[in-house]
């Protein structure tokens, strides 16, 4: 997925949230966690998992080397406290705004991508399945993504 990221700014902030969806049957919840750079609007690392440390610690293993030390906001779910440097990241509250970019690809995520759905007959059988399907998507959004922001900035 890196290879269609743009380059990282020492400026750039990461924007982390996460939202749920299910395979196979509704009380089988998968929590998918996000780190979209605001800058770019691109998905820096994703990871599917339960909505534990453990799997907040997967997403910041998966960013990036670039974006790494980046600053990070996130709403008050305690894992990311723990999990992100306390030097670069800030719990914020919805109303600051500073992770409307996130919040905002959350709510694509739903609309275009009817696994994520909250009330859907459309779900994945395999978590294997699952996270292919996002992967896909993700993967032509980043390029989305680029190709809108060189458009613009060259």
């Amino acid at each position: 997925m890196s290879d269609e990221l743009l380059d990282a700014h020492p400026t750039d902030v990461l924007e982390l949230d996460e939202l749920w969806s299910f395979v196979k049957a509704r009380r089988h919840k998968v929590w998918t966690w996000i780190a979209l750079c605001h800058r770019t609007r691109q998905i820096v690392a994703y990871v599917c998992g339960q909505r534990n440390d453990k799997t907040c610690t997967d997403l910041r293993c998966r960013i990036p080397t670039s974006y790494f030390n980046l600053a990070t906001c996130s709403d008050y779910w305690s894992s990311y406290a723990e999990v992100f440097d306390p030097d670069t990241h800030r719990s914020v509250g919805k109303h600051t705004g500073l992770t409307n970019h996130v919040e905002r690809f959350n709510a694509t995520l739903r609309n275009r991508l009817g696994r994520f759905t909250r009330k859907t007959l459309s779900f994945s059988k395999k978590k294997e399945n699952h996270e292919a399907v996002l992967h896909l998507f993700l993967l032509k959004y980043n390029q989305d993504m680029k190709d809108r922001w060189l458009t613009r900035h060259i």
